[in-house]
């Protein structure tokens, strides 16, 4: 069964002096604000659509590499990812850095510098991103 989860942004003013409230309507977490500043320059507490993605695409391939190393039988104890979204204004996001660290007993690095590669191949928002280059640094803790 396909689900839908829903994101709002109301928007004041032009483009480069304006601002927007990003609102996550399926969850109720909350408000936060956003403006090109934040996007181009300096976030200055705002959020943009590249550190929305990053969340995104951070929390997708923690649950990828988890399920990946599940069925595989090594359950992780713990993963830490990051993903850094680079964004070139006038040309757009170039590229996506995902960075992860992680615990798993009885996995050596090259086990899983593999599964974690496989994750960034086929975790759903990495598929969403296929017109970007998307690139990855796996280690163990």
């Amino acid at each position: 069964m396909a689900t839908i989860r829903t994101a709002r942004t109301a928007w004041e003013g032009d483009l480069l002096h304006g601002k927007g409230q990003v609102t996550f309507a399926s969850s109720g977490i909350g408000e936060y604000p956003v403006s090109w500043a934040a996007r181009a320059e300096e976030p200055n507490g705002k959020t943009s659509p590249e550190e929305l993605i990053g969340a995104a695409h951070s929390a997708c391939f923690s649950m990828a590499l988890t399920n990946g190393l599940t069925k595989a039988g090594n359950p992780p104890t713990k993963l830490d990812t990051r993903a850094d979204v680079t964004f070139q204004p006038g040309t757009g996001i170039t590229g996506v850095h995902l960075t992860v660290t992680g615990e798993v007993p009885g996995l050596d690095e090259a086990g899983f510098v593999k599964a974690a590669e496989d994750a960034k191949a086929n975790c759903p928002v990495s598929q969403a991103l296929t017109g970007t280059t998307i690139t990855l640094t796996a280690k163990l803790a």
